[in-house]
Protein backbone atom coordinates (compact mmCIF):
# COMPACT_ATOMS: atom_id res chain seq x y z
CA UNK A 1 0.00 0.00 0.00
CA UNK A 2 2.66 2.63 -0.50
CA UNK A 3 0.31 4.54 -2.62
CA UNK A 4 -1.70 5.43 0.42
CA UNK A 5 1.39 6.18 2.52
CA UNK A 6 3.31 8.37 -0.01
CA UNK A 7 -0.28 10.29 -0.09
CA UNK A 8 -1.06 10.42 3.42
CA UNK A 9 2.68 11.67 3.72
CA UNK A 10 2.37 14.71 1.26
CA UNK A 11 -0.69 15.81 2.41
CA UNK A 12 -0.25 15.69 6.36
CA UNK A 13 3.51 17.19 6.40
CA UNK A 14 2.06 19.81 7.72
CA UNK A 15 0.26 18.32 10.11
CA UNK A 16 3.37 16.47 11.48
CA UNK A 17 5.44 19.39 11.31
CA UNK A 18 2.76 21.35 13.38
CA UNK A 19 2.43 18.25 15.89
CA UNK A 20 -0.97 16.33 17.78
CA UNK A 21 -3.57 18.01 19.33
CA UNK A 22 -5.15 16.45 22.29
CA UNK A 23 -8.76 15.13 21.19
CA UNK A 24 -9.79 16.04 24.78
CA UNK A 25 -9.34 19.74 23.95
CA UNK A 26 -11.61 21.50 21.49
CA UNK A 27 -10.13 22.61 18.13
CA UNK A 28 -10.45 26.20 17.84
CA UNK A 29 -9.32 26.74 14.22
CA UNK A 30 -8.93 24.45 10.88
CA UNK A 31 -5.57 23.32 11.52
CA UNK A 32 -6.23 22.19 14.81
CA UNK A 33 -9.70 20.27 13.48
CA UNK A 34 -7.54 18.85 10.73
CA UNK A 35 -5.15 17.85 13.02
CA UNK A 36 -7.59 16.09 15.41
CA UNK A 37 -9.29 14.42 12.27
CA UNK A 38 -5.90 13.23 11.18
CA UNK A 39 -5.00 11.44 14.53
CA UNK A 40 -8.29 9.70 14.64
CA UNK A 41 -7.08 8.41 11.36
CA UNK A 42 -4.00 6.88 12.50
CA UNK A 43 -6.02 5.48 15.67
CA UNK A 44 -8.12 3.70 13.07
CA UNK A 45 -11.15 5.39 14.02
CA UNK A 46 -11.96 5.85 10.59
CA UNK A 47 -15.83 6.66 10.96
CA UNK A 48 -15.22 9.41 12.89
CA UNK A 49 -11.93 10.92 10.87
CA UNK A 50 -14.80 11.14 8.06
CA UNK A 51 -16.59 13.14 10.29
CA UNK A 52 -14.06 15.34 11.45
CA UNK A 53 -12.62 15.72 7.79
CA UNK A 54 -16.05 17.14 6.78
CA UNK A 55 -16.22 18.98 9.71
CA UNK A 56 -13.70 21.20 8.81
CA UNK A 57 -14.87 21.09 5.26
CA UNK A 58 -18.51 22.76 7.09
CA UNK A 59 -16.85 25.04 9.41
CA UNK A 60 -13.45 26.59 7.18
CA UNK A 61 -14.53 26.23 3.42
CA UNK A 62 -12.18 28.85 2.56
CA UNK A 63 -9.34 27.29 4.32
CA UNK A 64 -6.33 25.66 2.51
CA UNK A 65 -7.26 22.44 5.29
CA UNK A 66 -10.69 22.13 3.73
CA UNK A 67 -9.45 21.12 0.45
CA UNK A 68 -7.18 18.75 1.86
CA UNK A 69 -9.90 17.52 4.16
CA UNK A 70 -12.04 16.54 0.81
CA UNK A 71 -9.44 14.09 -0.22
CA UNK A 72 -9.05 12.33 3.73
CA UNK A 73 -11.89 12.23 4.55
CA UNK A 74 -12.69 10.20 1.20
CA UNK A 75 -9.57 8.24 2.02
CA UNK A 76 -10.89 7.70 6.06
CA UNK A 77 -14.32 6.29 4.30
CA UNK A 78 -12.70 4.29 2.20
CA UNK A 79 -10.75 2.51 4.47
CA UNK A 80 -14.41 2.08 7.08
CA UNK A 81 -15.71 0.50 3.54
CA UNK A 82 -18.40 3.31 3.40
CA UNK A 83 -17.45 2.99 -0.74
CA UNK A 84 -20.34 5.10 -2.05
CA UNK A 85 -19.54 7.98 0.77
CA UNK A 86 -15.58 7.55 -0.47
CA UNK A 87 -16.85 7.99 -4.27
CA UNK A 88 -19.09 11.19 -3.32
CA UNK A 89 -16.26 12.98 -1.37
CA UNK A 90 -14.06 11.80 -4.66
CA UNK A 91 -16.17 12.94 -7.17
CA UNK A 92 -16.68 16.80 -5.37
CA UNK A 93 -13.12 17.07 -4.90
CA UNK A 94 -12.49 15.98 -8.52
CA UNK A 95 -14.74 18.03 -9.94
CA UNK A 96 -13.92 21.19 -8.03
CA UNK A 97 -9.88 20.27 -7.44
CA UNK A 98 -9.12 19.16 -11.35
CA UNK A 99 -5.86 21.08 -11.05
CA UNK A 100 -4.62 20.00 -7.68
CA UNK A 101 -1.72 17.95 -7.07
CA UNK A 102 -3.22 14.82 -5.49
CA UNK A 103 -5.68 14.60 -8.32
CA UNK A 104 -4.19 11.40 -10.27
CA UNK A 105 -4.50 9.40 -6.36
CA UNK A 106 -8.62 11.05 -6.16
CA UNK A 107 -9.23 8.90 -9.69
CA UNK A 108 -6.85 5.71 -8.21
CA UNK A 109 -8.69 6.11 -5.10
CA UNK A 110 -12.04 6.04 -6.86
CA UNK A 111 -11.12 2.84 -9.02
CA UNK A 112 -9.85 1.47 -5.69
CA UNK A 113 -13.70 2.32 -3.91
CA UNK A 114 -15.30 -0.03 -6.85
CA UNK A 115 -12.34 -2.94 -7.19
CA UNK A 116 -12.55 -3.74 -4.07
CA UNK A 117 -16.27 -4.25 -3.95
CA UNK A 118 -16.21 -6.64 -7.10
CA UNK A 119 -17.86 -9.84 -6.22
CA UNK A 120 -17.58 -13.71 -7.14
CA UNK A 121 -18.54 -14.65 -10.70
CA UNK A 122 -21.56 -16.13 -9.83
CA UNK A 123 -23.01 -12.74 -9.03
CA UNK A 124 -24.32 -9.60 -10.92
CA UNK A 125 -20.61 -7.79 -12.52
CA UNK A 126 -21.85 -4.06 -12.52
CA UNK A 127 -19.60 -3.06 -9.89
CA UNK A 128 -17.27 -4.88 -11.62
CA UNK A 129 -17.89 -2.73 -15.18
CA UNK A 130 -17.42 0.51 -13.18
CA UNK A 131 -14.22 -0.78 -11.58
CA UNK A 132 -12.85 -0.88 -15.47
CA UNK A 133 -14.80 2.48 -16.23
CA UNK A 134 -12.49 4.00 -13.16
CA UNK A 135 -8.83 1.92 -13.50
CA UNK A 136 -9.15 3.02 -17.34
CA UNK A 137 -9.58 6.58 -16.31
CA UNK A 138 -6.35 6.62 -14.27
CA UNK A 139 -4.67 4.85 -16.93
CA UNK A 140 -5.75 7.36 -19.41
CA UNK A 141 -5.59 10.23 -17.51
CA UNK A 142 -2.18 9.82 -15.84
CA UNK A 143 -0.40 7.05 -17.90
CA UNK A 144 3.30 7.81 -16.57
CA UNK A 145 2.10 7.60 -13.14
CA UNK A 146 2.61 4.81 -10.11
CA UNK A 147 -0.85 4.62 -9.80
CA UNK A 148 -1.54 3.84 -13.75
CA UNK A 149 0.95 1.11 -13.14
CA UNK A 150 -1.10 -0.51 -10.56
CA UNK A 151 -4.24 0.46 -12.75
CA UNK A 152 -3.48 -1.87 -15.41
CA UNK A 153 -2.56 -5.15 -13.48
CA UNK A 154 -5.99 -4.67 -11.74
CA UNK A 155 -7.58 -3.58 -15.06
CA UNK A 156 -6.69 -7.47 -16.27
CA UNK A 157 -7.46 -8.80 -13.30
CA UNK A 158 -10.62 -7.10 -14.01
CA UNK A 159 -11.01 -8.45 -17.37
CA UNK A 160 -9.95 -11.77 -16.58
CA UNK A 161 -13.08 -11.52 -13.83
CA UNK A 162 -15.47 -10.78 -16.60
CA UNK A 163 -14.47 -13.59 -18.64
CA UNK A 164 -14.81 -16.03 -15.99
CA UNK A 165 -18.52 -14.72 -15.63
CA UNK A 166 -19.09 -15.70 -18.96
CA UNK A 167 -17.52 -19.07 -18.42
CA UNK A 168 -19.52 -19.94 -15.44
CA UNK A 169 -22.73 -18.76 -17.53
CA UNK A 170 -21.51 -20.47 -20.49
CA UNK A 171 -21.11 -24.17 -18.61
CA UNK A 172 -24.58 -24.01 -16.94
CA UNK A 173 -26.26 -23.85 -19.86
CA UNK A 174 -24.00 -26.39 -21.54
CA UNK A 175 -24.88 -28.67 -18.49
CA UNK A 176 -28.58 -28.23 -19.21
CA UNK A 177 -28.01 -29.04 -22.75
CA UNK A 178 -28.64 -25.55 -23.87
CA UNK A 179 -25.89 -25.84 -26.86
CA UNK A 180 -26.25 -22.15 -28.20
CA UNK A 181 -27.03 -20.09 -25.74
CA UNK A 182 -23.52 -21.96 -23.68
CA UNK A 183 -21.39 -21.65 -27.56
CA UNK A 184 -22.68 -17.89 -27.43
CA UNK A 185 -21.31 -17.07 -23.59
CA UNK A 186 -18.04 -19.48 -24.84
CA UNK A 187 -17.58 -17.21 -27.98
CA UNK A 188 -18.18 -13.62 -26.10
CA UNK A 189 -14.56 -14.88 -24.01
CA UNK A 190 -13.07 -15.87 -27.82
CA UNK A 191 -13.98 -12.31 -29.36
CA UNK A 192 -13.70 -10.24 -26.48
CA UNK A 193 -11.41 -11.82 -23.58
CA UNK A 194 -8.21 -13.13 -25.53
CA UNK A 195 -5.92 -12.11 -23.56
CA UNK A 196 -7.50 -13.96 -20.36
CA UNK A 197 -6.41 -16.92 -18.67
CA UNK A 198 -9.89 -18.39 -20.02
CA UNK A 199 -9.32 -18.79 -23.51
CA UNK A 200 -7.98 -21.64 -24.51
CA UNK A 201 -10.94 -23.25 -22.15
CA UNK A 202 -13.09 -21.41 -24.04
CA UNK A 203 -11.63 -22.76 -27.81
CA UNK A 204 -11.80 -26.03 -26.18
CA UNK A 205 -15.57 -25.45 -25.33
CA UNK A 206 -16.83 -23.91 -28.81
CA UNK A 207 -14.73 -27.39 -30.36
CA UNK A 208 -17.46 -29.71 -27.99
CA UNK A 209 -20.12 -27.91 -29.02
CA UNK A 210 -19.93 -27.23 -32.32
CA UNK A 211 -19.07 -31.53 -31.93
CA UNK A 212 -22.20 -32.23 -30.28
CA UNK A 213 -24.07 -30.20 -32.67
CA UNK A 214 -22.69 -31.71 -35.67
CA UNK A 215 -21.16 -28.72 -37.34
CA UNK A 216 -18.06 -30.45 -37.84
CA UNK A 217 -16.38 -27.50 -40.02
CA UNK A 218 -15.83 -25.40 -37.20
CA UNK A 219 -15.31 -27.67 -34.69
CA UNK A 220 -12.35 -28.52 -36.53
CA UNK A 221 -11.34 -24.72 -37.17
CA UNK A 222 -11.84 -23.67 -33.42
CA UNK A 223 -9.50 -26.81 -32.55
CA UNK A 224 -7.18 -25.87 -34.95
CA UNK A 225 -7.31 -22.27 -33.48
CA UNK A 226 -6.60 -23.70 -29.92
CA UNK A 227 -3.77 -26.34 -30.87
CA UNK A 228 -1.89 -23.79 -33.05
CA UNK A 229 -1.98 -21.23 -30.48
CA UNK A 230 -1.52 -23.44 -26.91
CA UNK A 231 -0.27 -26.63 -28.10
CA UNK A 232 1.08 -27.92 -24.68
CA UNK A 233 -2.73 -27.16 -23.14
CA UNK A 234 -4.15 -29.96 -22.22
CA UNK A 235 -7.44 -28.14 -24.01
CA UNK A 236 -5.70 -28.94 -27.19
CA UNK A 237 -5.19 -32.47 -26.22
CA UNK A 238 -8.84 -32.95 -25.41
CA UNK A 239 -9.94 -31.12 -28.54
CA UNK A 240 -7.58 -33.22 -30.71
CA UNK A 241 -9.66 -36.28 -29.39
CA UNK A 242 -12.64 -35.08 -30.58
CA UNK A 243 -11.99 -34.14 -33.97
CA UNK A 244 -9.82 -36.94 -34.40
CA UNK A 245 -13.16 -39.06 -34.13
CA UNK A 246 -15.16 -37.40 -37.16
Amino acid sequence: MKYFHNILCAVCLNCLLCGCVSDQKEPENAEELYNQAYNQLQDTSYSKAAKSFEQVELEYPYSKWAIKAKLMGAYAYYKDYSYDDAIISLDRFIKFHPGNKDIAYAYYLKALCYYDQITSVEKDQSITAKAMEALNNVIIRFPDSDYAKDARAKLDLTIDHLAGQQMEIGRYYLKQQNYLSALNRFSEVVTRYQTTSHIEEALYRQTEIYTIMGLNDEAGKAAQVLIYNYPDSSWSKEAKKLVSKK
